[in-house]
């Protein structure tokens, strides 16, 4: 029977060639002839170099596939090193990882990203605002216009590498002489030198500059939130385009109202004797001033919503509520004329020897759990 390529490699008959590169890369490294020299093992490492052979060529996958022999011409038994398919980069690739990219380094790389942060107020955040702000980053070179290199000058090939960006080296290793490559140490790789670099920049194709922006300031921010302005962070190195700009909110704690996602919440504090007739308090809200109405009998920790009032939704239509918790202040001195009022009041109310009325305490988290181990 013809040999089976994908048992061979343990993969199935649909993986993707970047399966099928792992699963011979996993097998090289236990069978290779110089790590393993048991002769049915080179027997072994033949057929997955065969496999191998087949299965990463898209072209010889395709004949095997439907019922052909790519090997049966054009070398029958393969698996060398040097024929197509499976060459030494593919050896080194499942000793030591992915090969490094070839070719020189371009010197036009993307910028980073810079971030900036401002204060706004709570009318800010409620409403939007816009903003202009005042950045430092890095601009293009005017004076080279970001290719690094003095005026009437230019770049040149490196004569050390000439232009490919990297220099090899022979060594010996167990699989024989090995040929390594490193970057250049004269042009690092970018395979051009710049000989008069640029004055302004010093090679660079950058310099660093102020500038203005004018930031849009959506309703419904908070402090952490991030305004992404794309294009106006660092421009890269060699004039490479610019990366983004993060403005990040910070709101500037209010002398009134303490906001709770979108809503806002303060309090008043009223004396019991408001409390109990009722009245009508004056609140300047983040709209105007309103009356917020008290009314009689208002016990301490109620809380009176006005809708939409607070922030507006920064996804969505609307806003959030403003809530008015009241604290009854009960007096703590009185003159003999307010006290003897007091008293006569608490006799017609029947209340000279209150006997109070006891509600069950909130529990500690220890007698809950006590409580729920014992079913109650």
């Amino acid at each position: 029977m013809a040999t089976d390529y994908y048992e061979v490699l343990g993969v199935r008959r649909d993986a993707t060639p970047e399966e099928i590169k792992k699963a011979f890369r996993r097998l090289a490294r236990e069978l290779h002839p110089d790590v393993n020299p048991d002769p049915k093992t080179q027997d072994r490492f033949k057929e997955i170099n065969n496999a191998y052979e087949v299965l990463s060529d898209p072209q010889k996958r395709q004949m095997y596939d439907l019922g052909g022999d790519p090997l049966s011409s054009g070398g029958g038994a393969g698996g060398g090193f040097g024929q197509a398919g499976f060459g030494f980069s593919d050896i080194m690739d499942a000793f030591f990882g992915q090969a490094s990219q070839r070719g020189p380094r371009s010197r036009t790389r993307r910028g980073q990203d810079a971030m900036i942060r401002i204060e706004i107020t709570l009318e800010e955040a409620a409403f939007g605002t816009t903003r202009e702000i005042q950045v430092d980053t890095a601009v293009t070179c005017n004076t080279c216009n970001g290719e690094g290199a003095a005026p009437g000058t230019s770049a040149q090939t490196c004569d050390m590498c000439r232009g490919r960006g990297e220099v090899s080296q022979v060594t010996k290793s167990f699989l024989g002489q090995v040929m390594t490559s490193r970057p250049c140490p004269q042009c690092q790789g970018f395979g051009t030198v710049v000989p008069h670099p640029c004055p302004e920049c010093a090679g660079d194709g950058r310099i660093r500059a102020r500038r203005t922006l004018t930031v849009k300031i959506p309703a419904g921010v908070d402090s952490g939130t991030r305004i992404q302005l794309a294009g106006e962070g660092e421009v890269g190195p060699g004039g490479g385009p610019a990366g983004d700009l993060y403005v990040e909110i910070v709101e500037v704690p209010h002398t009134t109202f303490q906001r709770r996602g979108d809503d806002l919440h303060c309090t008043v504090t009223i004396p019991m004797t408001a409390a109990s007739l009722g009245t009508k308090v004056p609140l300047q809200t983040l709209d105007g001033t309103e009356e917020i109405d008290i009314r009689p009998g208002t016990q301490s920790g109620q809380s009176i919503p006005l809708h939409g009032r607070g922030i507006t939704h920064l996804r969505g239509g609307g806003r959030g509520d403003l809530v008015v918790h009241v604290e009854v202040q009960t007096p703590n001195k009185l003159d003999p004329e307010q006290e003897e009022l007091l008293r006569r009041l608490a006799k017609l109310r029947g209340e000279e020897r209150p006997s109070g009325q006891f509600t069950p305490g909130q529990q500690g988290l220890f007698s809950r759990l006590k409580d729920a181990f014992n079913g109650r």
